[in-house]
């Protein structure tokens, strides 16, 4: 059995992955050692297919016994500990959930329905570096992998509506957090026959409090949202916009970088990614075919009726 350290297992992201191996039943198929910071040296109570003990996810001399590393603890661990790793010789599989090595050279994101040939002729010729897809940019390629592998997109201009879920657990908490403070705002100042109007200004006034919980976010979200992810790009595109773009390309391995551009905004949801996509075809396609080539791609892919 190949020993596989996963690091990063309680946070958003590792928490759904464990709970997907567990229905999967993979970890039944792998000597897997459970790695935290925090947690390094008790007795494993979490996962009981895992090894007895949690280990140290600093260590170096610990890591480079597993032949595979599965990481969902962001994007600052993989930059410190990944080439130090590498440094020793190490030669195992890295995999990778945080954006660090996306682009990367040597790494292959993997979005198997989509690019499935690309990660087989990684694997062959010998590469270890594999990544996870942007959420927008795999839930869009996902959707539209039909169109664009018969070779009619000629741009794509997307909207995305991101859920709190995105930014990390924290943030779900934050979100909940401004919710219960807004909501206590309102039911405090409740009375018979008050106008919509005046709860709207409370709860307006309440958002610019220094009691609102913002640390996380930096603004409120809760019965808002807010149209700007991640930092600012030389180019004046947000990260995440820019993402769209470079994500795709790689993961398509086009010859031709197909433009993609839009705009990102985080909405007050919990768990729940929504897009919206203007597209330029190099050719006039009917509906009818349109709608076959996106339906049929993939087994992710559920086309809904354009009906109420």
């Amino acid at each position: 059995m190949k020993k596989v350290g996963i690091v990063g297992w309680r946070g958003m992201v590792g928490s759904v992955l464990m709970e997907r191996m567990e229905q999967e039943k993979d970890l039944e198929l792998i000597d897997a050692t459970l790695f935290s910071t925090s947690l390094k040296g008790e007795k494993n109570n979490w996962h009981p297919k895992c090894s007895d003990t949690v280990m140290d996810s600093n260590s170096i001399e610990e890591l480079k016994e597993m032949d595979v590393i599965i990481t969902c603890q962001g994007g600052d661990y993989t930059k410190e500990i990944h080439p130090k790793l590498r440094a020793t010789g190490w030669s195992g599989h890295w995999i990778d959930a945080a954006s660090a090595m996306r682009m990367d050279e040597n790494a292959t994101i993997v979005l198997d329905p989509v690019n499935q040939k690309q990660i087989v002729q990684a694997i062959d010729s010998g590469k270890k570096d594999f990544v996870g897809g942007n959420c927008t940019v795999s839930l869009m390629l996902l959707a539209l992998g039909g169109l664009f592998e018969e070779g009619i997109v000629e741009w794509v201009s997307g909207h995305t509506y991101q859920a709190a879920s995105g930014a990390g657990a924290r943030n779900m908490i934050e979100l909940l957090e401004q919710s219960h403070f807004l909501t206590s705002q309102y039911v405090d100042a409740k009375a018979p026959g008050k106008a919509a109007l005046e709860y709207e200004k409370l709860v307006t006034e309440a958002a610019k409090s220094k009691d609102m919980p913002v640390d996380n976010f930096g603004q409120p979200l809760a019965l808002s949202l807010l149209p700007w992810i991640d930092v600012k790009m030389e180019n004046g595109q947000s990260r995440e916009e820019w993402k769209a773009q470079v994500e795709a390309n790689k993961i398509l391995g086009s010859k031709e970088i197909i433009p993609i551009d839009g705009t990102c905004v985080r909405v007050a949801s919990l768990r729940c990614h929504s897009q919206a996509f203007t597209i330029k075809l190099k050719k006039d396609v009917g509906i009818q075919t349109i709608e076959n080539l996106i339906g049929q791609h993939n087994d992710w892919v559920e086309l809904v009726p354009n009906n109420k």
